[in-house]
């Protein structure tokens, strides 16, 4: 749909978004060591060991294998968000990440924020085996926990101005409001037009996530630890 570029929404109380930028790394350098130098053939085996299976997940009374299982399922919950499936898979979701990312670091604080991140990847890997239950392909990705960051930005800064490429070709300014809630809309359309169980994008986790992105802020606010930094 669109490309997040940048926005113009200042730091106010961090003087960089450290935090942001080691996730980012963190993302890369995995891929980096999974991908290209492993060969495709590695890199499915990699998913299939650090994503969310679905099945696998709910299946408490399998025998994991250590050869294809190097972690036990639940963590799976939170090593899935740090690998991806190929360069537009993850050049996409770190493009949102550093957009809109650097501002609820900046809100919420470099600890909180981190703890947040984590806290909507994780559920939206259950909500993607919500909607997934008997698919036994891994998610792998950032884009849940990146959802619930949007959701951040979406409640903090409606106003703010983000540039965006449309349709990856039209560079243009519009309000955040106007790109987050076009995006969460887009996602629940395609969520529930979706043919088949386990498709390639995860329509499931990405509205879980920011779903959870909308809670977590909005309790947060109310409990003053967001009030005096936006």
């Amino acid at each position: 749909m669109f490309m997040p570029l940048k926005d113009n929404t200042p730091l106010n109380i961090i003087r960089f978004q450290y935090v942001t930028l080691f996730i980012i790394i963190l993302n890369v350098a995995i891929f980096i060591l999974t991908g290209p130098l492993a060969g495709e053939q590695a890199l499915a085996v990699v998913e299939a060991g650090y994503g969310v299976v679905p099945t696998e997940l709910l299946d408490i009374t399998r025998i994991p294998n250590p050869a294809f299982n190097p972690v036990a399922e639940p963590l799976t919950l939170i090593t899935y968000m740090f690998f991806h499936g190929g360069w537009l898979h993850l050049v996409g979701n770190m493009a949102f990440l550093w957009v809109f990312a650097d501002n609820i670091e900046d809100a919420f604080g470099p600890m909180l924020f981190g703890l947040f991140y984590l806290a909507c990847g994780v559920i939206a890997a259950l909500a993607h085996v919500m909607f997934n239950a008997e698919s036994h392909a891994p998610l792998v990705g950032a884009s849940g926990a990146v959802s619930g960051v949007m959701a951040a930005y979406l409640l903090l800064y409606p106003k703010a101005r983000v540039w965006i490429l449309l349709f990856m070709q039209i560079p243009m300014p519009v309000p955040a409001w106007v790109a987050l809630g076009g995006w969460i809309a887009l996602q629940a359309a395609s969520l529930f037009m979706q043919q088949m169980p386990g498709d390639a994008v995860a329509f499931g986790a990405h509205i879980g996530g920011f779903a959870a992105g909308l809670a977590l802020t909005a309790l947060l606010r109310m409990q003053t630890f967001v009030r005096d930094r936006v």
